[in-house]
């Protein structure tokens, strides 16, 4: 007697609903938490067919279903458990999770369902959804917007050899899209990270792949945007003559390893950067944000035309003559006839493919080294890799 109070209790408390039925498809019993998803009281489902609480088509199949059962023994949901849909007293529905097992119990055969309702779940599940949805739309729209100003400038800069005239109208075009891309583009692409990264957040407990695919898909978008924006806000400013280097000393090993963690945080799966110094003196003096640039600008085109499973060397050396900076890949190469190109503005070599980007970077480099008193050199073969080596003197 102890035990069956005990059990009845249990059922009676549990926030779970529970229904047992007969061998015929008649509610036997059913606890409050059943009765409150429902929104019937016990004598009204008590002795109905448990077909009440289903929507059509189950409704009219579920007889079917049980004797199909006892026929073949083939089960449809028992033992195996399912989601499926619930009505309600007042018509509406409701999704759950539907666990039905079988028992002998005095001769005949009793079977108990076990109710779990996904109705919040599915609610924020489908909020997720539509949030995520809307995320990737506005990002659309941005790199639209954004693609459209950026080929236009790509337009202006091919005319601009042909005259003085037009070279002036470009750098007031230049100067317009900067003003507009500092403050039109940085806030929403920040809003737009910050919020993608919420969404990955609060979406982990439910697991969802398709969810992740598309957050991955914002993030990727969003940084690649971002890249765009500050290869243009780089180059206006050179050109516009309002970079300065600012000459102090600081350690080029600590910046280095620095550099290193930071991008290794970056690299394609088990892509690896590995770091070197040679010589015993670790103080350089130079514009240390230029000299950052540069090396996370080189490292960053190792990693982006390299494949996975690869090393990528990054090498300093400090001497009483000069300051040597090296970064080498085993990536795609550089073809020799483009190489002339390579520290041109906007140029790709025609082996980039898909690979995103927009020539500006190794410009930039080029220019920065140069405001540094530096000099760069290359050397690259086809599908073997490239090797940049960035030299100040030391006075």
């Amino acid at each position: 007697m102890e035990t069956a109070a005990l059990l009845k209790a249990i059922i009676e408390t549990a926030i779970d609903g529970i229904i047992t039925i007969d061998d015929r498809g008649k509610i036997e019993s059913i606890n409050p938490a059943a009765c409150k998803l429902f929104q019937y009281e016990p004598e009204e489902a008590i002795g109905n067919n448990v077909s009440m609480l289903m929507p059509p088509p189950d409704r009219e199949q579920h007889d079917e279903y049980i004797h199909r059962y006892q026929r073949t023994g083939v089960p449809h949901i028992i033992g195996i458990g399912r989601e499926v849909t619930g009505l309600r007293k007042d018509g509406s529905r409701f999704p759950f999770r539907l666990a039905v097992s079988e028992v002998q119990y005095s001769g005949r055969k009793i079977y108990t369902g076990f109710i779990h309702d996904l109705s919040r779940e599915k609610e924020a599940e489908e909020a997720l959804k539509e949030y995520a949805a809307q995320l990737e739309e506005l990002v659309d729209q941005r790199t639209l917007s954004l693609k459209k100003t950026v080929d236009a400038l790509q337009l202006a800069k091919e005319e601009v050899s042909q005259s003085l005239e037009k070279e002036k109208e470009l750098g007031q075009l230049k100067s317009r899209f900067v003003s507009m891309a500092s403050h039109e583009f940085r806030t929403p692409l920040s809003a737009i990270q910050l919020s993608a990264s919420l969404v990955d957040k609060y979406a982990m407990p439910y697991e969802n792949e398709n969810i992740k695919k598309h957050v991955a898909k914002i993030k990727n978008a969003v940084g690649n945007l971002t890249t765009i924006l500050n290869d243009f806000l780089s180059l206006e400013k050179l050109e516009a003559g309002k970079v300065e280097p600012i000459f102090h000393q600081f350690d080029l090993v600590k910046l280095a390893e620095e550099i290193t963690e930071e991008m290794q945080m970056i690299a394609k799966q088990n892509q690896n950067i590995i770091y070197q110094h040679t010589g015993t003196n670790n103080i350089i003096t130079l514009d240390q944000n230029l000299l950052k640039n540069c090396v996370i600008n080189l490292i960053a085109n190792a990693i982006k035309y390299s494949g996975e499973n690869t090393f990528i060397e990054f090498n300093t050396e400090i001497n009483e003559h000069s300051c040597t900076v090296m970064v080498k890949d085993n990536g795609i190469g550089i073809p020799e006839s483009e190489q002339k190109h390579l520290f041109e503005a906007f140029f790709r070599a025609n082996n980039t493919g898909q690979i995103p980007g927009t020539g500006l970077g190794l410009n930039i480099v080029a220019r920065y080294t140069d405001l540094m008193n530096g000099k760069i050199d290359f050397k690259s073969n086809i599908n073997q890799g490239t090797l940049f080596t960035i030299t100040f003197p030391i006075k």
